[in-house]
This record gives C-alpha cells, structure tokens and sequence, in this order.
C-alpha cells in the first residue's frame, strides 16, 4: 500500500474544512459583487451570502464554540485546535461582512437608477406618510408587543434571527430612563410598499421605529437601534432510542428546545452606542445555561445600517424582467414527449438520465411517482424523502397510492436539518392513509435518494428504479442541478429493495451487486476504484478520475487521491463548497486539479467518471466524500451500466472542466482564482440552457467558427 494511505494526516497536506466552506461563501458573494450579472441576479446572490452565513454560524460556529467550552483538543486532519479556528474564522468573517455591506451599498445605489429603492420613513412626503400611518395602525400596531425591562419585568427571551429595536426610554416624570425591547413582527412583509410609487418600499424596522411614540403613550423615546441575535441550531440526539416513536417525539422537542439555544452572536447596527451594546451583552450573557461559553465583546458584529440581508431574495424576485435572468423553459426528455405512452415503458427499452433543472423534473420524476400511483399493475412504491416541498405532488400521489390499495412504504428522514418540522407533517399525513412510514436510525441520516416501483407485467415481477442525487422536491428541482438515472436492471433493482430492507427492518447486509452503500462499504468501494486507477496508471493503461460533488473533505479519500495522483494518474475534481485537499503539490498532487462552478444554478450533482484502463465507468448518487456521508449516513451511489449513454456524462464533463466564466480553480496555497474568457465565453449553465447534458468544446468551436462564417458572408 502506497505510504500516503497508511501514513497519519500531514497537517500540511490539507486545508481546514470550516475556513474552505467561507471561501465558497465567499465565492457566492463574488457573484453579488461581479457587474457581468444583472442587478436582481446580484441581489439574490447577495440574500444567500447571508442566508448561508447564518446558518453556518447557527452549526459550525456554535459547534467550535462548545468544543472549546468543553476543552476539546481533539483537531481535524489540518491540525487547526477549536480556538485557532474560532479565531481564523471571527476574522474572516468580519472581512466578509465589511464585503457584504460595500456590495449592498452598491447595489442599493444601483437600484435607484432603476427606480427600486429602499426609502427613510423622513423621506416621505406628508401624503405618504399618511398612507403609512394608515398601514401601521391597521396592519402592524396590532402585532407588536413592547416588552419594557425593569425590576417587574425581566429581559424578554429574543427569538433567533429576528430583528429587535433596542429602544430607550424616558419617564417624564421621574426622569428615569429605561430599556425596552419591541419585536419587528417576521409574520408581516419586511419590505413595506410605498403608496403611489413602484417598487420603492420602506423597511418594516423603520416603520416600526417610527411609531414608537404609539407603543409607549406618554412617555419619551429617546431613540431605537436595531439588533439580532444568532443561537445555537443543531439537533442533539441520543445515541440509542428504542421506538421510532420515541425518535419522532425526541425530535419534536429537540425542534422545540432550539428556540432557545445558547446565543452565539449579536448583531448591531454601526451607530449603536456603547451603553446599550454592553446591556445586550450582559443580559444575553445571562441568559440560563451557556455550553458554548459566555458571550464577549468578540462575539458582536457591526453589519452594517440593515440588518437580515437574507430578506432581500423577496426583492430579488420583483417583476424586473430586463433586471433578472431570462426565463427558461425545462425541456422534456424525447422519449417522454408522448403523454399517451406509459413512462414504464420507455425505461424498460433502455435506461435513461435526466439532468434538473434543465430537464423537467414534474415531466420526469413526479411523473413516474404519479404514474405508479394510478397505474393498476404497480403493487408497490417505496421511496426516501429527505427534503420535498410544501406543495409536494409526490406526497399526494404517495397518498393516493395508499388510498388505492397499493402498498407504500416512505422513509422520512426527521433529522434533515431545519426541514425537521415540515417532515413530521408529511410523516404523519402518511401514516393516516395507510402508508408505511419508517424515521431510519438516530444515529443515522437517511440521504440517499431513491424510488423503487414494483410491478406486475406479462413476464413477472419487475422493479423500475430511479437514483438521483437530488431531493424529490419541485422547488429546489428548479434551482438545483441534480442528476437522476431511470432503471429497471435486475441487479440495481436487487440492490434497491435490499437497502429498504435495512431500513425498514433490521439488517446487517454488508455487501450490494452494483451499488455503492454508505456506511455499509462506500469509503472503501472509492478507494477501491482509485487504488484502481493508480495500478492502471503503474501499468501504463489509460487511469483518469473525474469527480463531481458539493465537498470533498474525508482524510482517507484524500490520501487515496494523493497516491494515485503520484501514481500517475490524472484527476479534476469539480467541487462546488468544501474542498480539503491541496492540490499542485509537488510530488503529490500535482496531478490534481480542483475547480469550482458557480453560478446562476446551485451546483448539486454527483457524478464520478473513472477510465478504468480504457473501459471507463461512470456512477451517481447522493454522497459527497465527507465522514458524515460515508460513516453517519444512508448514501446510494449506483453506476451508469448502459454505456449509451456514457456519451451524455463525458459531454456534461467536457462543458464543466472548459468553463472560463462561473468557473474558480484552486491553488497549492488555498487561494481561489475566478478563471477569465481568454476568447469566447463558456458558461457552463448558458451552455446547459441549450442542452441538457452539454456538448464539448470542439463541437462549441465548430459551432462558432460556422456562425463566423455565416456572418462574414452576410456582410454587403
């Protein structure tokens, strides 16, 4: 075995997984920043920048936090302690923030060129104003609650995320000035139009702020600052429960007992002044138990005149036409343009991909669910449901197959991060028609993505299968790229019914025909194949690795890259977020290449081409190579046997490596370099717009040197 695969990490050799996820951040706010992309595209970069950064504060940062409360020193494969990457990531990500306001500036300044603004409530002229004192009296005053903190009445519990006025004030007749807290309501719109004028809003806190003389009658209000909190957002599970019953329940009060997790982080506005910074933290320092430690001055943050960016998506989506992408229209695979011909029949002639969201995924996916629900020879339908949406086809053609007598058996994953809550509802609405309803095992996330439809034909029994790496939900389907393969191979359909087995039952299967199964063999299936590639390339014969994921962070498949990488073999590795592996290295990676694409479409499949020594093989699933996907998950990973459409995956391959404008490639030092058009453009997502699956570059160039052509002859 080569000395990288046995060797303990090299700190050295890899780069630290929480400060690699905040450069992926950061190339998301690249796209708020980047004037190529139009202004509400921009905009909408921007809400998710903020959006992923709570989140990621809300978990990992939280989760550092109580690492060093506890005094872990235990530290991953880069050798950073919980404290140094505390410290790394505070600086960082007051570097982000700094960003983030620059651009929001920017954009905001931009939008009023175009006539969209965010206007002072001191702005509005006195008819406005009318019609605002008019709005808030019947919509917001209502609402609000003003919660006033003195001996009688203690600091109120803040929720997470929403935005509070701090506001001060006085008695005038005592002279005595106190604190109050108002909540700005998350139940009403954050952006309140402005009468008479198009798109142009006045924030909810200002409105709020405003009006303040009408929560505290007779009283003074000195003034009002707006602040938010961030707390502590992860689900603690004990190791052994013993009923699903018990699962669903411990779930339900650990959904619960979130809204009062420990505070990791208060935001201010810059003009806050000192005396009330200082009475937030010590209240909320004060706040009951705190496992992640006591909040300090190092855990405020300064972002900015508005807070909550993530609110800004609403404005993103306004009727803007010329501000925004152009629309698209999902195609419909060929094959299943015919309505009147049974999609089990088009996939028993031969199997077939699909690629979301420029593939239909209601023309696609929910068409199969949704046949099989009414189709009379269809006897069973057992699925896994991770993540779906609120108005979720699947759920109610699951639903009416239970109605009608079929029988359904659906793993709801419970433990899906913040989706907790929706999934017990789809569980139950399940469970009341008659499906068979299984939550998997405390310990272990059900991620795979996976259809299993039994049927009765002439011949006998057969099993459709469809294996994806995306979740069976519409909405996220039309902002995803996600692959799916459509089946009905004998040995895929063995493999399928087998893991649901495992989950529905009790199994200690530890070996599948053709799938790749996590935590059952899927680490050592990849090293496997990589060790694979690295004896062909000893020998001489083609070894190549393409490999597609949202992170890539497992010691022991990096070492396995490592050493095939010395071995001779060639890899590009497409990794959208998370990537610890150094690639350039020399005598180790230099082999390696790493880009990233990031663009108009979140970037989410899963694909792995291996040559193989010239007969190449291609898989796809759901895993990313991480430890919590291989060791603390329920991963399915199957190959593409039908070699027909191996042409499909290269072309899709060939478009993603020759990206020069949503492409990012990393160096040996952990710098992310944006990749520039060094003649015509090619944008991966553009290019997938026209064709589902791509084409490759030499068919690109022909294409232009034609449309050349043709201009130059239609010159007079």
């Amino acid at each position: 075995m080569p000395p990288l695969m046995t060797a303990a990490p090299t700190p050295s050799l890899y780069f630290n997984r929480e400060l690699s996820w905040l450069a992926f951040n950061e190339r998301v706010l690249h796209e708020a920043q980047d004037d190529r992309n139009p202004l509400l595209e921009r905009v909408k970069f921007l809400a998710i920048f903020a959006n992923n950064l709570d989140e990621f504060i809300m978990v990992r940062v939280a989760g550092l936090r109580r690492q060093v409360a506890a005094g872990v020193q235990q530290t991953p494969p880069d050798g950073l302690t919980p404290q140094e990457q505390l410290d790394a990531l505070g600086r960082k990500i007051a570097e982000l923030t700094a960003a983030q306001n620059a651009c929001l500036a920017e954009l905001l300044a931009r939008l009023g060129d175009h006539g969209v603004r965010l206007v002072p409530v001191d702005e509005l002229d006195a008819a406005e104003r009318g019609a605002m004192d008019a709005y808030f009296r019947r919509e917001v005053f209502p609402v609000l609650t003003p919660l006033v903190v003195d001996p009688g009445h203690p600091f109120p519990h803040i929720s997470n995320l929403s935005i509070s006025l701090a506001v001060e004030i006085r008695d005038p007749d005592t002279g005595a000035v106190r604190f109050a807290r108002v909540k700005v309501p998350r139940s009403l719109p954050r952006w309140v139009p402005i009468e008479g004028r198009t798109h142009q809003f006045v924030p909810l806190e200002q409105l709020v702020g405003s009006h303040l003389e009408a929560l505290f009658p007779g009283v003074d209000v000195l003034d009002w600052y707006a602040f938010r909190i961030t707390r502590y957002s992860d689900l603690e599970l004990p190791e052994f429960l013993d009923e699903p019953e018990d699962l669903l329940a411990t779930i339900e009060e650990q959904v619960f007992k979130r809204r009062f997790g420990e505070v990791i982080r208060l935001d201010v506005v810059d003009d806050m002044p000192r005396h009330l910074r200082d009475l937030l933290l010590e209240e909320l320092r004060d706040e009951g138990v705190m496992p992640a430690g006591a909040l300090t001055e190092r855990d405020i943050l300064e972002a900015g005149t508005l807070l909550g960016l993530g609110d800004l998506l609403s404005l993103a989506s306004l009727d803007l036409p010329a501000l925004r992408d152009l629309p698209y229209v999902p195609n419909t695979p060929r094959a299943l343009r015919d309505p009147a011909r049974s999609i089990f029949d088009v996939i028993r002639e031969r199997d077939m991909l699909v690629h979301h969201p420029f593939d239909s995924f209601s023309a696609t996916v929910e068409r199969f669910i949704e046949e099989a629900a009414r189709d009379d020879q269809v006897l069973a339908i057992k699925m896994t449901l991770y993540r779906t949406s609120g108005d979720s086809e699947i759920v109610d053609a699951l639903t009416e197959a239970a109605q009608r007598g079929k029988q359904v058996a659906v793993i709801v994953e419970l433990k899906a991060r913040f989706d907790e809550t929706n999934n017990i509802t789809w569980a139950r609405q399940l469970e009341e028609v008659g499906a068979h309803v299984a939550y998997g095992a405390a310990t272990l996330k059900t991620h795979a993505k996976t259809v299993l439809v039994v049927r009765r034909e002439a011949d006998g029994i057969r099993r459709y299968v469809h294996i994806g790496s995306g979740n069976y939900n519409s909405r996220t389907a039309r902002i995803y790229t996600d692959v799916g393969l459509f089946t009905c191979s004998p040995a895929v359909g063995d493999d399928v019914t087998e893991m649901f087995n495992a989950l529905t039952g009790f199994s200690r299967k530890r070996t599948y025909q053709t799938l790749l199964v996590a935590p059952v063999s899927m680490r050592s299936r990849f090293v496997e194949l990589l060790e694979r590639e690295a004896a062909h390339a000893r020998a001489g014969r083609p070894a190549r690795v393409i490999a597609k994921m949202n992170a890539l962070v497992d010691a022991e498949i990096i070492r396995a890259l490592y050493a095939a990488s010395e071995a001779g073999v060639e890899i590009d590795l497409i990794i959208r977020g998370i990537c610890c592996l150094r690639p350039g290295i020399p005598g180790v990676s230099e082999r390696i290449r790493v880009r990233s694409i990031i663009g108009r479409f979140l970037e989410h499949s899963r694909l792995w081409y291996f040559a193989n020594g010239g007969a190449g093989q291609y898989y796809l699933g759901s895993a990313d190579w991480m430890p919590r996907n291989f060791d603390r998950r329920v991963e399915a990973v199957a190959p593409v046997e039908d070699r027909t459409l191996h042409p499909r995956l290269r072309a899709l391959f060939e478009t993603l490596l020759a990206d020069n404008r949503q492409a990012w490639e990393l160096d040996a030092d952990g710098v992310w370099h944006q990749v520039m058009p060094n003649g015509p453009v090619w944008a991966t997502h553009v290019v997938l717009l026209r064709d589902s699956w791509g084409r490759s570059p030499a068919e690109v160039s022909a294409d232009l040197a034609d449309a050349e052509e043709q201009r130059v002859e239609s010159r007079p």
